[in-house]
C-alpha cells in the first residue's frame, strides 16, 4: 500500500464528529473544496467548491475521494467489490476528472460502479476545529497501528512482511498530516522514518533496527503530544479517535477476507495494528469511563475483547476466525455506544 493521500480519511472523521455534536457548533464546521488534479481535464471537471456543515454531513455517509483517498478508505470499495488489489487500480489510474472515469479507465466494470457511486466523489473537506484535533490524532494513530505490527512481524524473524507496515507511515500518511505537523510546530520525522524502512529493507538482522524503531515510535509519540494534553486524555475526544481507527480497521479487514479465507495478508494486519492501537487508546480512559458511563463501558470492554480475538498472532491465520460481516458488527456496537458517551458530554 504505497502511493500517497489526502484527506479522504478526514471526511470519515468528519462525519463521526458531527453524529457525535448536539448541535452544529461552529468547530465542527467543514468546507468542501475541490481535491487537486494532475490534468486540465480533470481540473475543469472539478465542482465548485461548496460548504459542507456538520449538519448537512451527518444527513449521508461520508464519500471516498478517489483522487486522494489512502488505501485504508478505498479499501472499502475493494472490500464492497471484492475485487482483489482495487485500491491499487484506483491509485494507478489517477487523477480523475469525474467519478464515472473509473469506468472509462477501465478500473471497474459499469455494473460494480453502480454498485458504489454512491460511495465515491472527487471533493476534498477541509476540517476545522475539534475535527481537525481528530483527524491529526487518528493519522498519527495510524501510523503507530503500522509500526506496532511491524514490530510484531520483526519480533517473528520476518522482516519482508514487516517492510510494508514501516513504509505505510511514510508513503501513505506523513504527506497527510504534514500540514498540521508544521502548523502545531512539531519536529520532522520523516528522515527518522525513511532511515527506519531503509534499515529494515538492506539490513533486516542489524542490530540498529531496535533503536531506530524506538526512535521512530517516539517521533510519533512527540507529534501526539502536539494535542493539548488535557484533550488527549478527555474521553470525549479519545473516543472519537478510536471510532476512527475502528472504522479504518473495519475496512481493511474487510478487504483481506475472500472466499472464506484470508487472502490479503498485508490488510489483515494493517486492520490488527489499527484495533491494538484502538484497544490502547481506550485503556488510557477506561478507568474515567467505568465511572461515569458504566454501561457503555462494559459494552465497549466487551465487543473489543470479542474483536481483538479475529487477530489471533500478526501472521495472519489460513482461515479467518470472524468474519467481515461479524467485525463489522462489533464495531458497530462499539461505535453505536461511543456515541451515546460523546453526544451527552456535547
Amino acid at each position: 500500500m504505497f502511493p500517497f493521500r489526502s484527506l479522504s480519511l478526514a471526511i470519515s472523521i468528519a462525519c463521526l464528529v458531527a453524529l457525535a455534536s448536539c448541535g452544529g457548533t461552529q468547530n465542527t464546521e467543514s468546507t468542501s473544496t475541490p481535491a487537486p488534479t494532475a490534468s486540465p481535464a480533470a481540473a475543469t471537471a472539478t465542482p465548485a467548491a461548496t460548504e459542507v456543515t456538520s449538519h448537512n454531513m451527518s444527513g449521508s455517509k461520508p464519500k471516498i475521494n478517489i483522487n486522494s483517498a489512502i488505501l485504508s478508505e478505498l479499501d472499502k470499495l475493494e472490500a464492497k467489490l471484492g475485487v482483489p488489489a482495487l485500491s491499487n487500480k484506483i491509485q494507478a489510474s489517477r487523477p480523475y476528472g469525474s467519478a464515472e472515469e473509473l469506468v472509462s479507465k477501465k478500473v471497474i466494470t459499469q455494473e460494480q460502479f453502480d454498485q458504489v457511486k454512491d460511495m465515491v466523489t472527487i471533493e476534498d473537506v477541509v476540517l476545522t476545529g475539534e475535527a481537525k484535533d481528530v483527524d491529526y490524532m487518528t493519522k498519527l494513530g495510524l501510523m503507530k497501528g503500522h509500526l506496532l505490527v511491524a514490530k510484531e512481524l520483526l519480533d517473528v524473524q520476518q522482516p519482508k512482511q514487516a517492510e510494508p507496515h514501516i513504509g505505510h507511515p511514510v508513503e501513505e500518511i506523513y504527506v497527510d498530516v504534514e500540514e498540521q505537523l508544521n502548523e502545531r510546530k512539531v519536529k520532522e520525522f520523516k528522515t527518522t522514518l525513511i532511515s527506519l524502512q531503509d534499515l529494515v529493507k538492506s539490513k533486516p538482522k542489524d542490530a540498529k533496527i531496535a533503536t531506530e524503531f524506538g526512535t521512530s515510535m517516539q517521533a510519533v509519540d512527540a507529534a501526539i503530544a502536539g494535542i493539548p494534553e488535557t484533550q488527549r486524555k478527555s474521553p470525549d475526544f479519545v473516543l472519537k479517535v478510536i471510532n476512527g481507527l475502528l472504522d479504518a480497521a473495519n475496512s481493511e479487514y474487510g478487504a483481506a477476507i475472500a472466499n472464506g479465507k484470508v487472502s490479503a495478508a498485508i490488510e489483515y494486519q494493517d486492520s490488527r495494528g489499527f484495533v491494538i492501537y484502538a484497544n490502547t487508546l481506550y485503556q488510557s480512559i477506561a478507568d474515567k469511563m467505568a465511572k461515569e458511563h458504566p454501561q457503555e463501558h462494559q459494552a465497549i470492554e466487551t465487543s473489543m475483547a470479542e474483536l481483538i480475538k479475529a487477530w489471533p498472532s500478526a501472521t495472519a491465520p489460513a482461515a479467518p476466525v470472524l468474519t467481515p460481516a461479524q467485525v463489522s458488527q462489533l464495531i458497530k456496537t462499539i461505535e453505536q455506544n461511543t456515541q451515546k458517551v460523546t453526544t451527552s458530554a456535547s
